[in-house]
């Protein structure tokens, strides 16, 4: 059997990846502690469980509108309202089975081969992919830690090419925590506003900032703006959420309804009883959110202090999300037995096999110099994960 090309494009998820890798061990009985996947250790609130047995007990299993019920989008264009000062319809918000599928599926219905899409890298490990799939070209604009991961406007124009359709822009960004100042996204608006560029606005970790730092959805920036941007967020990482597959989206009419289109055809609409469970999570009380960011922020500085304390490892303090970027390049060129650890990939299979460690190498982000921790696990996994490390290291010669 031929398979389509496009699969050949891509490449499995590496969070995934990483994850399946240390499960798998578990399985032959090896006790492995994971920084892997961006996944929250907190339960989902009760309030919100609630909602899905009281909607599962009212019988509602059924089918819904592929974009969502109503009132999701309803709870969904309060919390724009509140959150960002934002006014949207319900014509202009859209529902899906996760933040990823809303990508995807916007991607379906804007780009196609001779589009290019710009990505500030550092870059979350699907936006490349999906572009792929999509026949268009990712062109990547790599940033640096000197510039705190972040796109400069300068960077931004040398991008662009009569062929560019829109640019994706994370803030707070996976994997390096960078987030955009308000002045900041202000001069690359104004660049894309007079180029008439779409702007994906990946906010899924808006809640996640710490030091003060202030968020703003780059969509709230005015009417003008706001009207050439489309907002991705959901409630898997807020509200520890992830298996529960609730994302979310507004920007114009027309865009959205061309994502209901393809929702029909693809996973038909989210989860019934979910999407109750939504209702609750951005509607309900918020207590539950403050705990988890707070809690956060202590793992965040003690990961940062254990990582920066061991040899050939420095590490900058992430401004938001709950991910960690060290640079590991002082550990290139070291031998571990027979083994020469030359790149980000050898660091993680020998902090794996050594140290019982999964992490993901920062070539799966775009840039081969660092690897990503998650730190959305238990603060006693992150002081016996840095333990191991720190003894693995002594390895390396």
């Amino acid at each position: 059997m031929k398979l389509a090309e496009r699969v050949d494009r891509i490449k499995p998820s590496p969070t995934f990846a990483a994850a399946a890798k240390a499960n798998a061990m578990r399985a032959q009985g090896i006790q492995v502690i994971s920084f892997a996947q961006g996944e929250p250790d907190f339960d989902t609130p009760d309030n919100i469980k609630e909602a899905a047995y009281k909607a599962i007990r009212e019988g509602i299993t059924k089918y819904t509108p592929a974009a969502g019920f109503p009132d999701l989008k309803d709870a969904i264009i309060q919390k724009f309202k509140i959150d960002n000062h934002l006014t949207y319809d319900r014509s202009q918000v859209f529902a899906s089975a996760g933040a990823k599928l809303i990508i995807y599926n916007l991607a379906q219905a804007l780009f196609q081969a001779g589009d290019e899409v710009i990505v500030p890298a550092p870059y979350w490990v699907s936006y490349t992919d999906i572009i792929l799939l999509m026949d268009a070209t990712p062109v990547v604009i790599p940033t640096s830690e000197q510039q705190e991961f972040k796109m400069s406007v300068q960077q931004l124009k040398s991008a662009l090419t009569p062929r560019t359709k829109a640019i994706i822009l994370n803030s707070p960004c996976n994997p390096t925590g960078a987030t955009y100042t308000a002045d900041e996204l202000k001069a690359l608006a104004e660049v894309l506003l007079q180029k008439k560029i779409l702007i994906i606005a990946d906010d899924i970790y808006e809640k996640f900032v710490y030091d003060g730092t202030v968020f703003t959805s780059i969509a709230s920036l005015g009417k003008e703006i706001q009207d050439q941007t489309v907002v991705v967020n959901g409630v898997s990482k807020t509200y520890s959420m992830t298996g529960w597959r609730i994302g979310y989206a507004a920007g114009s009419a027309e865009i959205m309804a061309a994502m209901d289109k393809i929702q029909t055809q693809n996973v038909s609409n989210p989860v019934s009883f979910c999407q109750k469970a939504a209702v609750e999570a951005l509607a309900g009380p918020q207590d539950s959110v403050k705990k988890m960011i707070a809690e956060f922020d202590r793992r965040r500085k003690y990961i940062v202090q254990r990582l920066n304390a061991m040899p050939g490892i420095t590490c900058s303090l992430p401004k938001g999300a709950f991910y960690v970027f060290p640079n590991v390049t002082g550990l290139f060129g070291k031998k571990w037995g027979e083994k020469k650890v030359s790149n980000s990939s050898d660091v993680t299979g020998f902090i794996l096999e050594e140290a019982k460690v999964a992490v993901v190498a920062g070539s799966s982000f775009g840039d081969d110099k660092y690897i990503r921790f998650s730190y959305a696990t238990s603060m006693e996994n992150i002081g016996k994960g840095m333990d191991q490390i720190q003894e693995a290291l002594k390895k390396l010669v």
